[in-house]
């Protein structure tokens, strides 16, 4: 069967992002809203709702565009040769847009108040330093990735299981680093609340940004790069 268009295949990263940053973080904005603020059990449930929504979103696209919806994750596969430079961009188009129209929609759900309470944007917790965030996002997308390859890209992996892999680590690194850095582990997932909170006026921290790029890229190429090189995975320069 010939290979969806890339079109179509950036239409799945599209939907695939928006649901999980829809789901993943009006799960946040619903804590707050109507909650006063997630405990341990809150945190719990966020993160179930952003490893479900990966789950479900692997389960339905993964055949048709790989579900990345996680701008690190594609560099990851551009790196190591195994997507094109020119998809690299859509994808990436894709899932920033995708992680914007999910933002917007919650504001259309909850209203003003989702804006006051954040959008379910990611930011360092108490005390945490830039560089101790940064050092943060890079382990847990680690691990992200080493689920990625191992369970989807390395084509040994026992079929059917890369969701639940995946999906359950996404929610691990969120119970463990929620109150760290918020573990966003993918640039449009913070990028979709923080473009939309600019958008309604809301209190906004693009100086801290780049924690949410640096962390989740590099983490992502040493795994890649590193799960490649214990698997004896053969990875060529990309087009």
């Amino acid at each position: 069967m010939p290979q969806p268009t890339l079109m179509k295949r950036a239409i799945a990263e599209l939907v695939g992002t928006y649901v999980l940053v829809l789901l993943g973080t009006l799960s946040v904005v619903t804590m707050v809203v109507f909650f006063k603020g997630p405990d341990m059990a809150g945190l719990l449930l966020i993160g179930l709702a952003f490893g479900v929504a990966v789950m479900v979103m692997i389960y339905a696209f993964g055949h048709i565009s790989g579900t990345h919806i996680n701008p690190a994750v594609s560099i990851a596969l551009w790196a190591t040769g195994r997507l094109p430079a020119k998809d690299l961009v859509g994808y990436i188009v894709a899932q920033l847009i995708g992680a914007v129209l999910a933002s917007i929609t919650i504001v259309i759900i909850v209203g003003q108040r989702a804006v006051d309470a954040g959008l379910g944007g990611t930011a360092p917790g108490v005390g945490v330093s830039y560089w101790q965030a940064i050092v943060s996002e890079g382990v847990m997308t680690f691990f992200l990735v080493l689920a990625v390859w191992g369970s989807a890209v390395d084509s040994r992996a026992p079929k059917g299981f890369a969701g639940v892999a995946i999906g359950l680590v996404v929610a691990a690194d969120i119970w463990v680093s929620g109150p760290i850095t918020g573990a966003s582990m993918n640039p449009a997932r913070t990028f979709g609340p923080l473009f939309t909170e600019t958008l309604w006026g809301g209190t906004t921290a693009w100086a801290k940004f780049p924690i949410y790029l640096i962390g989740p890229i590099v983490g992502g190429l040493i795994a890649a790069f590193l799960y490649d090189y214990i698997g004896g995975l053969k990875n060529k320069p990309a087009e």
